[in-house]
């Protein structure tokens, strides 16, 4: 599988941004909103946007239950900043009727970071990442209140972890796919070669 077929889930958030930084990290990317989609493809970026919005619009779509399988079954799955929300098997602080696809055994604080114009960017060295740190835009960011034993930290800023990989599951707080480093995605594009 030297080009894995990768969906972006496709609900809401920055989505183009994933699929041009998986198509230059060597994937076929592929926009997934239905669960037929979602068969199609052999991984799957959850993007930034709002975990909410997100959860509300996978369940009205059909796609938490699906989703939930496939994660589960050990399709390999990345996801940034909500996506890292969705992700969590808890979150710290959820709004009423927001669920999770899970999958990660973290608990995650939403918004940790602050608010939209407390929004930042700063080098982030993380594991698994060769060539020196990447740039992390922390965008009302969450960040990773506590992990299992099965979870590694990749990354860490400010003494909270933003970089978390348990099996075949990857997750960041910050947006690398707003950065043009492509770096994350090539990690996650090897993690969906593996798994196949």
């Amino acid at each position: 599988m030297s080009e894995p077929t990768i969906g972006v889930l496709a609900l809401q958030g920055d989505v183009r941004e994933h699929l041009a930084a998986l198509a230059a990290a060597g994937a076929r990317p592929l926009q997934v909103r239905r669960p037929q989609e979602l068969e199609d493809v052999a991984g799957l970026v959850v993007p930034g946007g709002e975990s909410t919005t997100i959860s509300k619009l996978a369940t009205a779509f059909g796609l938490m239950a699906p989703l939930r399988e496939r994660v589960a079954g050990g399709m390999p799955a990345y996801g940034s900043c909500a996506g890292m929300i969705m992700l969590a098997d808890k979150i710290l602080d959820p709004r009423s009727g927001q669920e999770t696809v899970g999958g990660i055994d973290m608990i995650v604080r939403r918004n940790a970071f602050g608010r939209q114009n407390e929004s930042f960017e700063a080098a982030v060295e993380m594991a698994g990442v060769d060539g020196g740190p990447v740039e992390g835009v922390f965008i009302r960011a969450p960040w990773v209140e506590s992990t299992g034993a099965a979870t590694r930290t990749l990354a860490s800023y400010e003494g909270h972890p933003v970089a978390v990989r348990q099996g075949h599951l990857l997750a960041t707080a910050f947006h690398p796919e707003l950065t043009g480093d492509h770096r994350v995605h090539a990690l996650f594009t090897r993690m969906v070669r593996a798994a196949a």
